[in-house]
């Protein structure tokens, strides 16, 4: 009997649908949601019936009733920390996430959207894999050097987590008994140390930490920016959006685009020629930091992401880091096959859907 997956994957202005047939696309499709449109919405939970809705219109315009699913993947958000997994959504997972306790942001509308399209479809189950906030860090990694300040795991697991099993398959070889160093690059930058199949360590990709990126600003000098904070120019909102959403390479040449840095670059801009050499200067400096997490026995250092379609710059990061260990790229990123992939697993029995 064939097994049905809808994956859903909400962004700050898009949802984006796939529906998979036995571990096979059939169609993928990315529902754009203008300004205008999410206007009247104070908060992200209050667009839950809007993207549901059209949703639903996509699917019935692909020929795709909700009874014909078997599993909805939402992908995961803010929710509470926990191991890496596949997670049931229920009531006890709805109510943190609707609380926004732990954070707005789109991708908290996965569970939610999954959970009430699922109880749609005849009460099929509801799945979230590997959220942002998957939490297997090591005591070590957990001081920050002041009692008063935690350590905080929010990073890219699930695309982290995908391609690092998809290495191990590659090369033969089981994701748990190897040490791979593996680097999202994409609007945020997050570089983890995947020891024996656990990230014991990986910077906070939100909030401030580790390389910058293409709209964060990473690591700051905390003398200045407390001294920013109480300044006076700039309000909390302000300082935020310095260190996510406005900072990094935006700040710096008011892009965020890759393509574009390097375009200027090419053409003798002598600044975005900086700021490109600085982010692989940047990059490299974390993943060596995270080679001393194992002491320096790693298998393989793994780039993925957006802008590791960008061949010269991956290049100029390998040049730094291939004394490490060797280093594979893997452009882009498949969160639709990996959420899907996950859906399929519990659907065939591979793997267990835990309990939240």
């Amino acid at each position: 009997m064939a097994k049905m997956i809808l994956a859903i994957n909400p962004g700050s202005t898009s949802t984006k649908i796939a529906v998979y047939k036995d571990g096979n696309e059939l169609f993928t499709k990315t529902l754009r949601h203008s300004n205008e449109e999410l206007a009247p919405f104070s908060h992200v939970a209050d667009q839950l019936e809007f993207r549901k809705e059209a949703i639903k219109c996509a699917l019935k315009e692909n020929g795709v009733a909700l009874s014909d699913l078997n599993i909805i993947v939402g992908r995961g958000g803010l929710v509470r920390p926990l191991p890496s997994g596949v997670y049931k959504v229920n009531a006890r997972m709805i109510a943190d996430i609707a609380s926004g306790e732990r954070g707005e942001h789109a991708s908290n509308l996965g569970a939610m959207i999954a959970r009430e399209l699922a109880d749609e479809a005849g009460g099929i189950m509801a799945i979230i894999a590997d959220p942002v906030v998957v939490d297997e860090l090591e005591p070590l990694a957990r001081v920050t050097g002041h009692p008063a300040f935690r350590k905080i795991s929010i990073f890219h697991a699930l695309n982290q987590k995908s391609i690092a099993k998809l290495y191990a398959r590659e090369h033969g070889r089981k994701y748990d008994e190897l040490n791979l160093i593996v680097a999202h690059l994409g609007g945020g930058i997050s570089v983890g140390i995947h020891k024996k199949g656990k990230v014991v360590d990986v910077n906070d990709a939100l909030s401030g930490e580790g390389p910058f990126s293409p709209e964060r600003s990473g690591s700051l000098p905390a003398a200045q920016l407390v001294d920013a904070c109480f300044s006076g120019k700039y309000t909390k909102d302000e300082l935020k959006k310095m260190i996510s959403g406005k900072g990094g390479v935006v700040a710096y040449l008011g892009t965020n685009s890759f393509q574009e840095v390097e375009r200027r670059a090419a053409e003798g801009d002598k600044q975005a020629r900086l700021i490109s050499d600085a982010f692989a200067y940047r990059l490299a400096k974390e993943i060596g930091a995270m080679a001393t997490v194992v002491c320096g026995k790693v298998d393989a250092i793994i780039l993925t992401g957006g802008i590791a379609y960008n061949k010269e710059l991956m290049e100029a990061v390998e040049r730094r880091v291939s004394f490490i260990a060797p280093v594979s790229v893997y452009p882009g990123e498949d969160e639709m096959g990996a959420l899907a992939q996950n859906g399929l697993n519990v659907l065939e029995g591979i793997e267990e859907a835990k309990e939240y």
